[in-house]
């Protein structure tokens, strides 16, 4: 494991526990999108069925097995625990559009014709739009908690680093992925926006250089429309 992967992971562990602390302490979901985090527990229960089938390592098992159990819980929480102060007005992105299309193309476009790697294939891409329910709710209210501003920008921290996991990945051990290198493009392009202005507007204690221009780059290559969207509504919040 080289220590792009390592520190992406410890990143994707760091937003989940980001999550769920908010929710508990706060005893509140609020500003939290049950939509995208119903899509997060599909991506795990789909990715990680071969936790029945194949053994990596402790390491690997480990990770696998929170992930499930903490998108299972932070739902418990959501939809259970503290469901009163649930803002389902606002949470309204059309999940089914993004389930059925992306269900398709697992079909159509796998490494194997097999059930779990085409379920694998419908994690990667599922993964890479479960975050447009959370950024389609902020676009709604027009604001954001300091502390979901966090999980959101460890949560595309996480995605940003795997994408130089495979780099590093190609050019040390000449494996290449392209599903999951495609897939985790569009997830980090979705995240530029809210990046930049997260940095930018001193939201985080300590980026890399290296990092602030990869996402800063990135940025340039959403689709306009998108990017004049995410960033009036995120300049709305700052300025409250």
């Amino acid at each position: 494991m080289n220590i792009f992967r390592l520190i992406g992971d410890m990143s994707h562990l760091l937003a989940i526990i980001i999550l769920l602390i908010k929710m508990w302490k706060t005893r509140s979901v609020a500003g939290i999108s049950g939509k995208s985090q119903i899509l997060f527990a599909l991506v795990f229960t789909t990715r990680y069925l071969d936790l029945f089938t194949s053994f990596v390592s402790i390491y690997n098992t480990c990770m696998k097995v929170f992930f499930i159990t903490a998108s299972y819980f932070t739902l418990f929480l959501m939809y259970h625990k503290f469901k009163a102060t649930y803002d389902s007005n606002h949470d309204t992105f059309r999940i089914e559009f993004l389930v059925v299309p992306v269900g398709g193309l697992s079909f159509l476009v796998n490494h194997e014709f097999a059930p779990l790697e085409i379920l694998w294939t419908f994690s990667i891409y599922l993964e890479s739009v479960a975050i447009l329910p959370q950024l389609f709710m902020v676009s709604k209210t027009g604001e954001a908690e300091t502390i979901t501003s966090h999980y959101l920008f460890a949560l595309g921290s996480y995605r940003a680093l795997y994408l130089l996991n495979w780099i590093y990945r190609y050019y040390f051990e000449g494996f290449f992925d392209l599903i999951a290198v495609v897939a985790g493009v569009v997830q980090t392009i979705l995240y530029c926006d809210f990046f930049y202005l997260y940095i930018t507007k001193g939201k985080c204690c300590f980026v890399s250089h290296a990092f602030f221009i990869l996402s800063a780059s990135l940025s340039y290559l959403s689709p306009p429309k998108f990017y004049v969207f995410v960033q009036i509504n995120c300049i709305h919040h700052v300025q409250q």
